[in-house]
């Protein structure tokens, strides 16, 4: 038994507290009514499961929780704001929550000290996750014991833990890091102890979640940056410049990057691209040591096909293969030439691809992209289309990927924002096992700029990123006071749609893929990345079904 305690002074008689159990695809507001029926929750072991505990007072008053059951941790759920909660000319209020309007929405996991302040008449909640690894395989009565101010009730939460265990997540998940970000908001020195002991802890979080693709900026990444603007210097490889443009290069900073990203469970290293952003017209930001001192030696003012910038590549390609051979991480690195290219720009991405094939052929390489030409033309090995162009590279690739951002948010595309029901959070998970991708990309784990990096945002007051994309398109994370990452709902939600994949692919390994194909169409129908069941009961049946196939 699961005992949590709530110990108050005094006892009254008069209090009307409202409690219930919810799953964690519904969004609690402020004003959402406690008329919830959730009747428990089954997980595999191994896996991480989530539930709420919803309160509503009939005035103001104070609750203190605690629990002896270390498998269980608590936070308390709260309201941002959002200015720019979705872009208006949305597909309909059926998919949006409060109809998109500006306003607050639940979405931050704060730390949960013990106590619950209740407001008269507003409803709070706590998130509940349960670490089953933590806990031994059986039957459980979570009992909450609830007092304030002496009066007490007791909820009891049924949980289940299978013996059958969530394998390991084969799928490659990329959620694009932005160390400078982190310098940025917390005003440290970049690459200064305090900004390495502040970027382990985001990375742990990360991998935590799933996110076992980590970014990792060789130079600073040229990605949402105004033309002709910088984002701070976030460089790992040393550049020295000689005699005759003769480069030495120093991997140490990078040592230490990789050897931090192994020791907290990362599986592969995304080196970031050699080329600007939406077109592949210029070389990115690249500092080195020169006869003059410190320099930029590269940049907006360089042509991306320059003999000059073509020569550093034609260096710099085999001591990084060297050093990633004798690291050992080489079959495991996958590189970019530019991010999401125009099929007007062709021509200069064909340049750019042809000299990442030539000099970082070793390597992997994968851009978002979403117009098939540029995989037709052979210019890329792994291209990552947005969801919804998914279907022409379906079963015309060898390596299936997508992608998200802030143009998803029409029709039913699944999609992480504020606004948004958690069912097209979490619905992801089973569409990438349905289409067998291999990987899914996203651009914004912890973005704390403003859009084209003009200036630092407060993302716990700006979620928007100055009003440009919808709030939960820059971040899943905020930071906490400490340099550790407070977690969102919305991060909870994805990474259940990532342990929803592992569950597939376990009955996938007892059965078959094409019994799994079967399970998935007759309990939520045909899906594809424009069609699927809004039922979050539905859904969660879906999935509470799977723990007795697997152990039949």
């Amino acid at each position: 038994m699961l005992l949590f305690c709530y110990n108050k002074k005094k006892r009254r008689t008069d209090m009307a507290l409202k409690t219930a159990f919810c799953s964690s695809l519904i969004k609690i507001f402020s004003d959402s009514p406690v008329d919830f029926s959730y009747e428990g929750l089954s997980l595999l072991h191994g896996e991480k499961g989530n539930f709420q505990i919803v309160f509503r007072s009939d005035r103001d008053c104070t609750v203190t929780v605690k629990t002896d059951f270390s498998a269980v941790s608590l936070y308390e759920v709260k309201e941002i704001y959002s200015r720019t909660p979705i872009h208006k000319d949305s597909c309909g209020d059926i998919y949006l929550e409060k109809n998109g309007d500006p306003g607050f929405y639940p979405d931050l996991l704060d730390i949960f000290n013990g106590t619950l302040t209740l407001k008269k008449e507003k409803t709070a909640a706590l998130w509940v996750n349960v670490d089953s690894a933590k806990a031994v395989s059986g039957n459980y009565d979570i009992v909450f014991c609830i007092e304030e101010d002496g009066a007490k009730t007791e909820l009891s939460f049924p949980l289940k833990i299978w013996e059958a265990r969530l394998p390991s997540q084969e799928l490659i998940h990329i959620n694009w890091f932005h160390t400078d970000c982190l310098a940025s908001y917390y005003k440290v020195p970049v690459f200064s102890e305090e900004h390495w002991r502040i970027t382990e802890n985001f990375i742990k979080n990360a991998v935590s979640h799933g996110v076992n693709c980590i970014f990792t900026p060789l130079f600073t990444p040229p990605l949402d940056t105004e033309v002709g603007g910088e984002r701070p210097t976030v460089q790992l490889v040393g550049v020295k410049r000689g005699k005759n443009y003769k480069y030495e290069f120093d991997f140490s900073l990078l040592e230490r990057w990789i050897d931090m990203c192994l020791r907290n469970g990362a599986s592969y290293f995304e080196l970031s691209h050699l080329f600007t952003q939406w077109g592949a017209k210029h070389a990115p930001k690249i500092m080195a040591e020169t006869s003059e001192g410190l320099k930029k030696i590269f940049g907006w003012e360089t042509k991306a096909s320059s003999a000059a910038y073509m020569n550093f590549l034609s260096q710099l390609g085999p001591a990084l293969k060297e050093y990633t051979d004798k690291k050992g991480i080489t079959d495991i690195c996958f590189i970019h030439c530019s991010d999401e290219p125009s099929l007007e720009d062709i021509k200069y991405y064909k340049k750019a691809s042809d000299a990442v094939r030539k000099y970082f052929g070793a390597y992997k390489h994968i851009d978002a992209l979403s117009d098939f030409d540029f995989y037709k033309k052979g210019l890329i090995e792994i291209p990552v289309p947005e969801e919804g162009c998914i279907e022409e590279f379906d079963g015309n690739v060898p390596s299936l990927w997508t992608y998200y951002c802030c143009g998803q948010y029409r029709e039913e595309l699944p999609n992480r924002f504020f606004a948004m029901p958690s069912i097209k959070n979490r619905i992801l998970g089973v569409l990438l096992y349905k289409y067998n991708c291999a990987g899914f990309l996203h651009w914004g784990f912890n973005f704390y700029y403003s859009q084209y990096s003009k200036r630092e945002i407060d993302p716990f007051t700006e979620t928007d990123a100055g009003g440009s994309f919808p709030s939960g398109d820059s971040f899943v994370v905020y930071p906490g006071k400490d340099g550790s990452p407070l977690s969102s709902v919305r991060q909870k939600v994805f990474y259940d749609g990532f342990q929803d994949i592992a569950a597939l692919k376990a009955l996938e390994k007892k059965y078959s893929r094409q019994f799994v194909l079967g399970f998935i169409k007759e309990e939520l129908g045909d899906i594809n990345f424009r069609s699927y069941p809004f039922d979050t009961d539905k859904f969660l049946s879906f999935r509470e079904k799977i723990g007795p196939l697997l152990e039949k």
